[in-house]
């Protein structure tokens, strides 16, 4: 049956049941789709190939069986547009989910569970400041040392922590939904506002960790722990004292944005830190603040100077290519895992010179 895989695509597409039927030109009705959606009726073979195009999806995912479903979505104080927003969002999560996983599974990898830090939920966070322990028992737990993270989105997906990008509105940064599979753990995806820089995304990648790794006390402000999670993850103090010092009386700007660009953070977002580690004062702190609002870096869109590139992850790509490249999949699964044709698929797979993109050793 098709139901819940119809329903599911239908809402990533942000279309109403009218919307749909309009959409495959009036082949059937809304009230057939509907009856589709609730496993009342079946569609022909024709009707069934014209909902595929209609949703950009293949036949072969509105018939298979998925065991996936939206156990919660963490919006917590900020909320989407509407009803229909969250469910488009949330439909997305799940058909991007269903992708990944099945391509981790077909190559066996361990990233197909979410790589649970041995401390987490860390115990229960009385005070702010255990927020920086917590953050760096998971740099030592993950054995990332002390270097800055070139790409957070891809640290988390190894992990088995799916990140997806979707524009949003511009007041929300992101959130983590958690799905459900059977007879396996929940899988957590975190959801990134695609419209923010790169810095503003790889902070809101760090807090939203720090969600799920952290197990704050009632009473205690759980976004303002996360905050100083996600500071102290991408700045660790020992490289703030090795860069800047351990007091300070001034900041300058050229020295700010060597930072910036070395730690992928925003200048707003080191200088806070520093006011965290006691580098700089409360007094120091909310003066520059005051000039970052001067200057309209407090405001949306939060553009700052020299902006770092928005965080992409080619990693699910990569994964399809190597099952294709080996033989695990057929050309007709990795274009539908991929969402492109097997024509452009092939041109992809080319190599310079014009032949078959597959290189074999010849025994």
């Amino acid at each position: 049956m098709i139901g819940n895989r119809l329903k599911l695509a239908r809402s990533a597409s942000g279309l109403s049941l009218r919307g749909l039927s309009d959409r495959i030109d009036n082949l059937v009705t809304a009230q057939a789709i509907g009856k589709y959606e609730r496993d009342e009726s079946m569609p022909s073979s024709g009707v069934l190939i014209a909902l595929a195009d209609a949703l950009n999806v293949s036949v072969n995912y509105l018939v298979g069986d998925g065991n996936l479903s939206l156990l919660s979505v963490d919006f917590r104080s900020k909320k989407l547009s509407s009803k229909r927003e969250q469910d488009r969002i949330g439909a997305m999560v799940l058909q991007m989910l269903e992708r990944y996983l099945t391509i981790e599974e077909i190559l066996d990898l361990p990233s197909v569970n979410w790589d649970r830090p041995r401390f987490a939920p860390y115990p229960v966070v009385n005070d702010i400041w255990e927020a920086d322990r917590a953050a760096s028992i998971l740099r030592n737990d993950w054995e990332l040392g002390l270097n800055p993270i070139p790409n957070m989105a891809e640290l988390m997906e190894e992990r088995g922590v799916k990140v997806l990008f979707r524009p949003m509105v511009d007041s929300m940064d992101g959130f983590t939904a958690h799905v459900r599979r059977e007879s396996e753990d929940e899988a957590p995806v975190i959801v990134v506002n695609a419209t923010h820089g790169g810095e503003r995304q790889r902070f809101t990648i760090a807090h939203e960790i720090g969600h799920l790794v952290l197990d704050v006390s009632p009473g205690i402000d759980e976004e303002k722990v996360a905050h100083r999670f996600a500071g102290a993850f991408l700045m660790p103090e020992e490289v703030m004292w090795a860069e800047i010092g351990k007091h300070r009386t001034a900041l300058g700007w050229a020295e700010l944005f060597k930072l910036k660009l070395m730690l992928g953070v925003s200048v707003q977002a080191i200088t806070y830190r520093c006011k965290d580690l006691g580098i700089i004062s409360q007094v120091l702190k909310d003066r520059m603040y005051s000039v970052f609002e001067e200057i309209g870096w407090r405001s949306p869109p939060y553009e700052e100077e020299h902006p770092i590139p928005g965080e992409v992850s080619g990693r699910f790509e990569r994964l399809c290519y190597r099952a294709l490249a080996e033989g695990a999949i057929s050309e007709s699964k990795a274009s539908e895992l991929l969402e492109i044709s097997v024509h452009d698929l092939n041109e992809l797979m080319d190599n310079p010179v014009g032949s078959r993109g597959l290189v074999t050793a010849e025994v």
